[in-house]
């Protein structure tokens, strides 16, 4: 197995609270990241980052053909996957592999197509990691890989302190080398790395007084993402306790409020080797 180098410094931390929220989101992400991703031509993938095995599941329930190989550099986040992976009796369709993603332990032209989810932005050379996927992809195999794009979060009523903490989350993760907003620079990271025919599409969510059960839904992941960050932050000074409990009451009240709005946007992008 080739040296493993795990995310330093990973934001958002490996308790169990943030393994839930890890599921619990690519549950209520589902249907808007999978409605242009089709792998019904592929008979084997590679997953790269699969952290707990939440878009693993979605994967091998929603193309019930496919075989995956899922890498992940957490021992873990690897040993939940396995349960999740178990628990929904997929586990004969899966090999999962604790390694590098920028060395991964298989032979070029292996994989029909890769996936990855919220990945990239943790990492500090993303076009070598998509070099290396491309590397183990066979010719006209497809990947697609979904990016944070932070700067286009918004809600409302005002809230200073969820934006004073939003602004301090991002500048973390920047100085930790990672990069919050790698969304719009998808298409030039997949060129860089090699790749062709390289789209990519904006995808939101916007919720408002149209979809209450949806924005408050996503008002409780929103905290769940916030506080994930909050003993890293506190460590490194970056914010108070005060902060962050301005913050927590400020998100109390948008999830109750009526006229709350909600928005965020992401990129998807789609290449082909």
């Amino acid at each position: 197995m080739s040296k493993i180098n795990t995310i330093k410094n990973y934001i958002h931390g490996y308790t169990a609270n943030e393994q839930s929220r890890l599921y619990k989101t690519a549950k209520f992400f589902e249907q808007i990241i999978y409605r242009s991703i089709d792998f019904v031509e592929a008979g084997k993938i590679i997953e790269i980052g699969c952290g707990v095995g939440g878009q693993t599941e979605i994967l091998l329930r929603r193309f019930q053909h496919l075989n995956i190989d899922a890498i992940d550099a957490s021992e873990k986040q690897l040993k939940k996957a396995k349960s999740i992976i178990k628990s929904a009796g997929f586990q004969n369709r899966v090999n999962f592999h604790q390694c590098d993603a920028a060395h991964l332990p298989f032979k070029k032209n292996t994989f029909d197509g890769a996936f990855v989810c919220w990945f990239l932005e943790h990492v500090s050379n993303p076009v070598g990691i998509l070099k290396e996927a491309k590397r183990v992809l066979k010719p006209g195999a497809v990947i697609y890989c979904n990016e944070v794009l932070n700067n286009t979060f918004f809600c409302d009523p005002y809230s200073p302190a969820i934006l004073r903490y939003w602004l301090e989350f991002n500048d973390y993760q920047w100085n930790m080398r990672g990069d919050p907003f790698l969304g719009a620079k998808l298409g030039n990271c997949l060129l860089d790395a090699g790749f062709n025919d390289v789209r990519t599409e904006v995808l939101s969510h916007h919720f408002d007084n149209r979809t209450p059960r949806q924005r408050t839904h996503m008002f409780e992941l929103w905290t769940d993402l916030l506080l994930s960050a909050a003993p890293a932050m506190l460590e490194s000074k970056r914010v108070d306790l005060k902060l962050v409990g301005e913050m927590k009451k400020e998100l109390a009240t948008l999830k109750e409020k009526k006229d709350a709005v909600f928005f965020l946007s992401w990129i998807q992008s789609r290449a082909i080797v």
